[in-house]
């Protein structure tokens, strides 16, 4: 039995691994953010028994793992040491927590990926927000959905840019010269700049989706802002020039604190209305069928260009974007739909 913990830095991911006893079966080895693919062909290659985990910051590498065949498991904090400003805590940690307590571990399931086995958890921490998120919504600092009197609809993406999904999106968008709004994960961004470059030059809105996917409540201050920040930085390098101030709590998850956090850095929280949660790939006409079904004037769809594979995504999306128009409906990006009634500014600036 070989243990392998997979961390993550802001140069990409380092992988150790351990053997039954105390000794290092090998080297620690680090993986650039563009090199998944070989990450994921090394740790198949250690073995049928390998026993992979990671911790809740990394929440965008789990699915393509899974979908490898790799067994995944999740160590909380409670069992491992204290997480640095930025980073998870170091790979060698998550191989020997493996290890000494395997039993203590989640095993990850691939149709609900890092949030597996704290559905319940995720679900009490949303509905402790109900009153800050309301409060957010009336200062202009949140939003679940657009004007109900307005036939718009507002496509997002979250999670890439991954090829080839995000390009396959970005082809379909343009051919319909529909608009999207790309929540991003900054790892990918850094990693993939000519992909966000992309969105940029068909005018699509590029905003925040934090760093590495983490589970936000688990966070201190310091950490939330580090994860804003640097995919801030990344996605501005990425194409240059202004990036929207919209951001997307990974899982939707949320703490009365965590959304007191994100107003101090006047980041407008944007949630959904419409989830068909084609990241459990469902098929590609679930997808679009619970889209068409779901829809009402305002509502903002969550979709997925990275995180996995994203095939049925890109499947179902003419579906959708016919679907929707021949029904009347208009699209726009996040900002558009966030202005004010009567007026043609997005209710917040960009910069």
């Amino acid at each position: 039995m070989a243990y392998a913990g997979i961390s993550w830095s802001s140069s990409g991911y380092e992988v150790a691994v351990l053997g039954s006893d105390d000794g290092a079966l090998r080297p620690t080895t680090v993986f650039a953010p563009r090199r998944v693919e070989d990450l994921i062909s090394y740790l198949r290659g250690l073995g049928p028994e390998l026993f992979t985990v990671v911790e809740s910051t990394n929440g965008i590498l789990d699915g393509r793992l899974m979908a490898a065949g790799l067994v995944v498991h999740r160590a909380d904090p409670r069992l491992l040491p204290a997480r640095p400003l930025f980073g998870s805590v170091p790979a060698a940690a998550l191989a020997e927590a493996g290890r000494r307590s395997p039993h203590n571990l989640t095993r990850l399931v691939r149709t609900r990926g890092t949030q597996t086995g704290r559905e319940k958890e995720i679900d009490s921490w949303i509905a402790s927000s109900t009153d800050m998120l309301a409060r957010l919504d009336r200062d202009g600092l949140a939003l679940s959905h657009g004007d109900r009197d307005r036939r718009e609809v507002a496509l997002t993406f979250d999670d890439g840019p991954l090829p080839p999904y995000t390009g396959q999106v970005l082809d379909i968008l343009e051919r319909y010269g529909v608009p999207g709004t790309f929540f991003c994960v900054g790892m990918n961004a850094r990693a993939y700049p000519e992909e966000v470059a992309r969105m940029r030059e068909q005018g699509h809105t590029v905003a925040n989706h934090t760093w590495s996917h983490p589970m936000l409540p688990e966070l201190d201050h310091g950490q939330l802002r580090e994860q804003l920040e640097r995919t801030q930085d990344a996605l501005s390098e990425a194409g240059g020039g202004p990036v929207s101030r919209l951001f997307r709590p990974p899982y939707g998850a949320r703490t009365p604190e965590v959304l007191g956090w994100l107003a101090e850095t006047a980041s407008q929280v944007v949630l959904w209305d419409v989830a068909p949660d084609d990241w459990a790939m469902p098929g590609a006409d679930t997808i679009a069928g619970l889209i068409l079904d779901s829809v009402r004037p305002g509502s903002v769809i969550l979709l997925h260009d990275g995180g996995g594979d994203r095939s049925q995504t890109v499947a179902a999306l003419p579906a959708v974007i016919e679907g929707l128009l021949a029904d009347g409906y208009r699209f726009v990006t996040v900002d558009e739909l966030a202005r004010p009634h009567g007026t043609g500014q997005p209710a917040l600036a960009t910069g």
